[in-house]
């Protein structure tokens, strides 16, 4: 039988930390498997999708722009995938595609590991209504938060998703930011900057609950400015890199029979390599 051989397929893809991380997995279970990058444009994905497994892939994860088609193209989806209507795990199984989307474990995980108290808090505030918001708000849904203010600074946008997650999502502008941002207690940035200065949005930290905790989804750099103006206001933050670590988790164990575990070694591994 041969090595099993996984992807990681986007456009473009020369940033992704995928294959630092499940080659590192790979050596430390002396595992006889690859895991590449693979830069598909938009044109040629469905393509690639029907037969990756005609060119000895088992499977592999899926990033931007793809993860919707990667959804649309699969026969089986987890309920998780269906309910995001994306896909960033993909799978062969009795020759039929399977998709699954584990950022929404990705993003729990990295809350769990830096944050544990994080499931206790009630009310959360979810800044931008992008394709990264649909896991954090169904995370927070599933962890049990029973009011979220989800602000965009088109709030049509932010209405769309609350309409499909449901009556626990509030969607508004960017004028309530600071009545948001006193009421909640877990504070996530789900735009695709580190806000501030790329966005042109101030956020009103001194409105903040010093007792909340705050994370981005960017890790790039690793405290964006968003963080760090929570930290100076005295809130905990999380950055956005244990989610990028913790979503490869499922995919890993899926394609090469053993579940991994996220660790200082693997997170100091990574942060060289953005530093770089």
């Amino acid at each position: 039988m041969s090595a099993p051989k996984a992807f990681v397929v986007g456009w473009p893809i020369a940033h992704s930390r995928s294959p630092l991380i499940h080659g590192f997995w790979l050596k430390r279970h002396g595992i006889e498997g690859t895991y590449v990058a693979e830069a598909v444009p938009p044109d040629a994905i469905d393509a690639f999708l029907r037969c990756f497994g005609e060119r000895g892939y088992v499977g592999g994860n899926v990033t931007l722009p793809h993860k919707e088609a990667a959804f649309r193209s699969a026969a089986e989806s987890t309920e998780v995938a269906r309910k995001l209507e994306a896909a960033n795990t993909l799978w062969l199984e009795d020759g039929r595609l399977h998709a699954d989307n584990t950022d929404v474990h990705g993003f729990a995980a990295n809350l769990d590991e830096r944050a544990s108290k994080w499931r206790k808090g009630g009310s959360a505030l979810v800044i931008g209504a992008g394709g990264a918001s649909r896991a954090v708000l169904w995370a927070l849904i599933d962890a049990g938060f029973g009011k979220i203010a989800l602000l965009n600074r088109t709030p049509a946008r932010a209405e769309e998703l609350a309409r499909h997650f449901g009556r626990s999502v509030e969607a508004g502008g960017f004028e309530r930011l600071t009545e948001a941002l006193g009421e909640a207690d877990l504070v996530v940035n789900a735009t695709s900057a580190g806000l501030l200065d790329e966005a042109g949005l101030v956020i009103p930290w001194n409105a903040a609950k010093t007792s909340a905790v705050a994370t981005d989804l960017v890790y790039v750099p690793l405290v964006t400015p968003f963080l760090e103006g929570a930290r100076e206001e005295g809130l905990t933050i999380v950055d956005g890199l244990g989610m990028l670590l913790h979503q490869a988790v499922p995919g890993f164990e899926r394609w090469f029979g053993i579940r991994p575990i996220v660790d200082d070694e693997l997170r100091a591994l990574v942060v060289a390599d953005l530093a770089r």
